[in-house]
């Protein structure tokens, strides 16, 4: 399996020759027909050992918070989030398995949040002051991204920095909403969704800030890019497609719906820019809607799930299949500035 964290591991530790990496990376990308910086590669699993564990270590977490309910309200929490950390230890720090250490910090994350929520959920949250209540979900949410920044200095596990820019967004937001103040609901959803949009512009430019560093994308910070990429994605997406009547209900409308497919494929070309598919991914549920109420409003009403898949699949598809050369032609058309800045267009040498 071509990983490229242990190809420079395997660089740094003498294992290899640099040229040797190298040279293994120009046969996979001609192999493949595809450049390895377009591909996206982060690593996932590296053998069935991994779903093993993960199976073993969800089942432990379980029984953790099961027990931890017995005991009193917010030891579940703590328990989950020990019981990560203690097998972080040697899952993650010293075996280096991959989706067991993704697990783990979703856990132990999780279990830092839950443990001071349930323990609120039993005192008389409903007669507190708003404002304190307010204030005390953005405490909770800052200990999660104390805990997510002593997690990555512990471990390094890529996903932890976009579970720390998730918390720290959300500690954001729950101070803004708890700042406008009670009985002012409207005003709450109001700002709610764009809030929340800005916060997902913030995690995607923090996001390039990681991929700029690493344009060849042969190192860690790549895959940090990845899950940032991940987290920013739906809160850019869902934002916008509210704003356009796509969650209002089927009645979309024929300017909203040449809205959405316009946003899309200005998605798509983002998407392309910057050599990462995760607005793609997050936008596909609110074109998949669009396109069934397009082809329901033009007749094709017991076909219209099928015609829709059919379109967006093979768009998909298709601009996979073509994504160098697609990416190619939309980088070539940037500022040399900003072009400078983005991993470079593949070239592939066939034989």
């Amino acid at each position: 399996m071509y990983i490229e964290d242990d190809l420079r591991t395997a660089v740094e530790s003498g294992a290899i020759s640099a040229d040797a990496a190298n040279a293994l990376r120009s046969h996979v990308a001609t192999a493949r027909q595809t450049p390895a910086s377009d591909e996206e590669n982060f690593r996932l699993i590296n053998s069935f050992n991994d779903i093993f564990v993960t199976i073993a270590a969800v089942l432990l977490l379980l029984a953790m918070a099961g027990i931890g309910q017995a005991v009193a309200p917010g030891v579940a929490g703590l328990l989950v989030a020990g019981a990560a950390w203690a097998m972080a230890e040697f899952f993650t720090r010293r075996r280096r398995m991959a989706l067991p250490s993704i697990v783990l910090l979703l856990a132990f994350i999780g279990g830092l949040i839950a443990a001071p929520v349930e323990i609120l959920s039993e005192t008389n949250i409903d007669n507190t002051n708003e404002r304190a209540v307010g204030l005390l979900f953005a405490l909770i949410f800052v200990g999660a991204s104390v805990g997510a920044w002593l997690h990555w200095r512990r471990f390094a596990v890529p996903i932890t920095v976009a579970a720390g820019a998730a918390t720290v967004a959300a500690t954001i937001i729950a101070l803004s909403v708890t700042a406008i103040g009670p009985g002012s609901n409207d005003a709450v959803e109001v700002m709610l969704l764009p809030l929340v949009f800005i916060a997902g512009l913030a995690i995607f430019a923090y996001a390039m800030r990681w991929d700029i560093s690493d344009r060849l994308r042969q190192t860690r910070r790549s895959d940090v890019a990845f899950w940032l990429h991940l987290v920013a994605a739906p809160m850019i997406a869902h934002p916008l497609f509210h704003w356009l009547g796509v969650t209002e209900g089927q009645d979309i409308g024929a300017s909203a719906a040449v809205s959405v497919l316009l946003v899309y494929i200005a998605m798509g070309l983002v998407a392309l820019a910057v050599d990462r598919r995760a607005l793609l991914v997050s936008a596909l549920a609110y074109v998949l809607v669009t396109l069934t109420w397009l082809f329901d409003r033009f007749g094709a009403v017991e076909l219209n799930v099928a015609l829709t898949a059919l379109v967006i699949g093979s768009a998909l598809l298709t601009l996979s299949a073509f994504w160098t050369p697609n990416r190619r032609a939309v980088v070539v058309q940037l500022p040399s500035t900003l072009r400078n800045k983005l991993p470079a267009p593949g070239t592939l040498v066939t034989t």
